[in-house]
């Protein structure tokens, strides 16, 4: 329920921006395009002040997140796969040699996806935008499943998380599952 929408032209920016508050809209505050507006979704009755702090924010956010993705863009899979020999040399002790590391279409259940039996490892495109150290970290993960036969055990997570990021990044990724709608990594609990 929105209790109020407002578009305004923005200085700087692509197109419109529209600003939707809603009562049922507590704390969270974001920002997307929807075609050639930018619709920022936000509490109701916040100050003129506080509005316009968050609205600069999320759109800075925003405009970070498209930033990535757009250099990600020209990441080729030979950089995924160099990307992808860096991370096990560092954290897996070189142990993980994929035959091949590849951008594939965006998947609808994950992030990404290992086949020890053949090596490869294929990161679904919907991870261009997000952060460098949620990308090292899905490399990290289907890295580890090239040499820690048996799914998500133990020694598979003692593995994972030498990559000192590792639960932040599942954290960013939980967040955006939800976020989109999408299931959450259902086999990923470290204490299983």
């Amino acid at each position: 329920m929105f209790v109020g929408v407002d578009t305004v032209e923005q200085s700087s920016g692509p197109g419109p921006l529209e600003i939707r508050r809603s009562a049922r809209r507590r704390r969270t505050v974001s920002a997307r395009r929807e075609g050639d507006k930018t619709v920022v979704l936000m509490p109701a009755g916040l100050s003129a002040a506080e509005e316009q702090r968050l609205i600069d924010q999320v759109l800075g956010r925003l405009e970070r997140s498209e930033q990535r993705a757009a250099a990600r863009a020209t990441l080729s899979d030979a950089d995924l796969e160099r990307r992808a020999a860096a991370l096990s040399q560092r954290w897996l002790g070189g142990r993980a040699r994929p035959s091949s590391v590849r951008w594939v279409p965006e998947m609808r259940t994950r992030w990404g996806s290992a086949t020890p039996a053949t090596g490869t490892i294929r990161i679904s495109a919907a991870v261009a935008e997000f952060p460098d150290y949620v990308l090292d970290y899905l490399l990290v993960h289907e890295l580890a499943h090239l040499v820690v036969p048996g799914g998500h055990t133990r020694r598979f997570w003692a593995a994972v998380e030498r990559f000192p990021r590792t639960e932040r990044a599942r954290g960013y990724l939980e967040a955006r599952a939800h976020a989109a709608g999408r299931p959450a990594e259902g086999d990923c609990a470290p204490d299983e």
